[in-house]
Parts: structure tokens; sequence; C-alpha cells
């Protein structure tokens, strides 16, 4: 079968989303006034008929629509509307759900702030790289002295070349097992999660599922349809050795993602603190008044059928924090912990 990128069948998604929006039969186009209160209503409504994890978040729209449509007056200023706007779609507790306007963007914080960070790169760098290192379309790359490879992804959104990876699985390829740090990586293209694992992988598999809004209702939605992966072409470097890959609460979205399908890849483990989550495909639209709102509007589901939105645990056996006093003294316990794990063969 045709090797088909993911993102392919996401965007299929969005569009489906967007034209099941536009076909409700006969339920009229609602139109708001351009002014405090028109606007909230907008934003409302459009969260109201599009969002897709109210049910997973236990959240009361309406009552919530209802607390703040109390604070909104046209008598207020607009950066006073946007901060009730922006407390009101916090209550979604949602990374990917934000309102745009030309003095700020909003942002929910909570995700990852309220958690040990977990990484830090002067203490990997310094202590387990000696600063000396190789860098490659967003990849950082060494050998460490246990005979692990080590690779350091910062950001999905650092495009992926197959001949850069080529290269680096080669540079490693000696190695008893690799190690790959995506602690603090906050997302990116799906893609990218794509062109990765199919280094991992030996056959076509099953990578999750996809479930779109199908109408405005808070329990319309597609039945989940699956998406697949394939091994990377003939004559690309792979890895079948073991692999750790190194988590914490700031591995949001598409890195997220990747967390999701390779942890049911034979050989691999998960090391670390719970993910950040962030599985919903963010959707974009427009209020009265020319602020944009994003927002989750397409659920992403692991292969099991399991939402990843509130993020994914670690192997059993292998959830553990970076210890600040040992970090003090130039250990990184998370690291640590990954490196005895391959040496020991388990």
């Amino acid at each position: 079968m045709k090797h088909l990128h993911i993102i392919t069948r996401i965007l299929s998604a969005i569009i489906l989303l967007a034209a099941a929006s536009a076909t409700q039969g006969c339920h009229p186009i609602e139109e708001w006034d351009d002014n405090p209160r028109g606007n909230f209503e907008a934003l409302w409504t459009i969260l109201d008929e599009h969002y897709c994890f109210f049910a997973e978040k236990e959240v009361d729209w309406q009552a919530i629509h209802d607390e703040y449509a109390r604070k909104v007056s046209n008598k207020m200023t607009s950066k006073e509307l946007f901060y009730v706007c922006a407390d009101m779609l916090n209550e979604l507790r949602d990374g990917h759900t934000n309102l745009s306007a030309s003095f700020n963007t909003s942002y929910y914080r909570k995700w990852w702030s309220d958690y040990p960070q977990n990484y830090s790169e002067r203490l990997v760098e310094q202590y387990y790289l000696n600063f000396n290192f190789l860098s490659a379309a967003g990849f950082d790359y060494a050998v460490l002295p246990q005979n692990i490879g080590y690779v350091r992804y910062s950001s999905f959104s650092a495009g992926i070349g197959e001949g850069n990876l080529d290269e680096v699985l080669m540079y490693l390829n000696t190695c008893d097992g690799l190690i790959i740090d995506i602690r603090d990586n906050g997302g990116g293209s799906m893609s990218n999660v794509e062109t990765l694992v199919r280094r991992f992988i030996t056959s076509r598999t099953l990578a999750g599922y996809i479930s779109h809004k199908t109408g405005p209702g808070h329990n319309d939605f597609s039945e989940p349809y699956p998406y697949y992966f394939d091994p990377a072409e003939r004559g690309r470097v792979m890895w079948g050795k073991p692999v750790v890959v190194l988590t914490s609460r700031g591995t949001f979205s598409a890195a997220n993602n990747f967390v999701s399908v390779m942890k049911y890849i034979p050989e691999v483990t998960i090391v670390g603190a719970r993910t950040g989550g962030g599985s919903g495909m963010p959707f974009n639209s427009e209020l009265p008044n020319g602020w944009g709102v994003r927002f989750s509007a397409c659920s992403v589901l692991d292969c099991k059928g399991q939402t990843t939105e509130f993020g994914i645990d670690p192997t059993p056996g292998c959830a553990i924090d970076l210890d600040p006093q040992a970090a003090l003294l130039g250990h990184d316990t998370i690291l640590d912990f990954a490196i005895a794990r391959l040496t020991s063969g388990i």
C-alpha cells in the first residue's frame, strides 16, 4: 500500500469537521454583534459546537457560560473582555486552546507549570556530553561512555530529513542501545513523528485512531478510524536495538503523540515522568472583532483507542524525577536510570 503521511489523514479529518459544520441541515448560521457581549457569545458558541474534550474534561460548558457572562458588559474595554474570555477558556485546561488579539495571546500553562521540570540542558551537555556532540536537523547526538547512543530532540518543529536520520543512526550503529531525550519537547509537526517512528518498526504498524466532530452536539463524533505507519523505505538506516525514550511533563502535543506510538513498539521503554498530554488537533476560528481562537477540535487516540489528552505514563517501574540535589553534583537521575537499564540488558 502506498505510504501516506499521518498529516494527510489529520488534515482530511479537519476538512470533514469543517464540512460537517457547514452542512448541519437547516441549522442557521449565527451572527453576532461586534461588541463585548456579541464577541463573548461568539467565542462560547464556537467552542460549544466544535471543542472535542468536554466529556473527558468533565466540563459543564453551560454553567461556565453563565458564570462568565455575568462579567461581560458592553461598557468594558477590549482588554477587559480579553481577560474574561481568556479565563473562561482556561476552564478547559487545554494547552492547545488560545485566544489571540493584537496585544496578547492567552495560554493555559498549568498543564506543566505545577510540575517538576525534570530536565536541564546544561546538566546533560556538561556532565554527560562534555560539550562535545554533533548537531543536525534538530538533533544533538553523541556516544556516551557506556557505548549508549544519545539523541536530544528538543522540538518536533525541527524538520527531519531522511538523509539526516541515516547519518545520525549510522554514526550510532555500533552502540548497544539508544536514548531519545524529548523532555521539554513542546511538540510541532506530526509528520516528523511519523518520519522518526518509521526507523524503529519492521512492518506496517497501527499508530492510533482519529475521531472528528460531525455536528454541534458535545457527543457528535465520528467513529474512530485508524491510521498506520509504514517502515522507512528500503535502503534507509533502521534501528533494531533497545531504545529508551526520556519524557517529562513538558513533553507535549506532537511529542506526546510520539510517545503514544513508541510505547507499544517492542524493545522500547518510556522513562521519566508522565507527559503533558495535548492530543487534540487544533482548529482555528475568528470572532467578529478579528480576534483569533485556536482550540482542540479533533481527538487523536493511541493504538488501544485510549485518549492521551491527559498525558502518558512511563513504562511500569520507570517513573523517576530529576533529583535536584544529585543534579548539583552533576547527576541527571533520569538519564542515569536509562543508561543503567540499557547496560543491564533489562
